[in-house]
């Protein structure tokens, strides 16, 4: 939401809540998960509910394209991430709290996240963004993907933040590194 906001040259309050504690989000959101945007009387919860409420109402400048073609590019790309991709990490954090993990479906889930990276690099091929230029593309991947590049963060120990580091190998020349670092310069809110 940073940068879909820093984007729009919206200012925002961020308020960070305990992972351990998420009962703060549960009483303004009546859910757990996070983020949540509150505007006066309305709460938006699910990130990419809170992208298009930020759309709608600040449409300049677009995080989609102007082309509807290209838009719509955009949009199924954004659902195969939020429906297809964000699965297997999810998957996986879970078959590893298991009692007894199967070693085959981690292998499985494992190769779906590896052969991932390869869709993001491919769709980076002379481009500085996913979909050329910056847009909600970026915006919904980044959060996930920085961390093969960055590593994690000092003091984060998450396993979903881990999975995410090991099982997304990046080669030295991975385009994933420069277009990491150009999203990651991007201005926040």
């Amino acid at each position: 939401m940073a940068l879909a906001a820093g984007h729009k040259g919206i200012e925002l309050e961020w308020v960070d809540v305990d992972p351990n504690d998420r009962s703060p989000v549960e009483e303004i959101s009546g859910q757990p998960l996070v983020p949540v945007l509150v505007d006066g009387d309305e709460v938006v919860s699910d990130s990419p509910v809170i992208l298009e409420w930020l759309e709608e109402r600040f449409p300049d400048p677009s995080l989609y394209p102007a082309d509807p073609a290209r838009r719509a590019e955009v949009v199924v790309f954004v659902e195969w991430f939020n429906r297809v991709w964000k699965r297997p990490p999810n998957l996986l954090v879970a078959e590893e709290q298991n009692p007894e993990p199967d070693g085959r479906r981690i292998a499985v889930l494992r190769m779906r996240m590896e052969k991932g990276v390869t869709i993001f690099e491919n769709l980076l091929h002379e481009r500085d963004y996913l979909f050329g230029e910056f847009g909600l593309a970026d915006v919904v991947a980044f959060p996930f993907l920085k961390y093969p590049v960055f590593g994690l963060p000092e003091g984060d120990d998450e396993r979903f933040h881990e999975i995410l580091v090991e099982y997304q190998p990046l080669g030295a020349d991975s385009p994933l590194r420069g277009w990491a670092e150009r999203v990651d310069a991007r201005p926040r809110s």
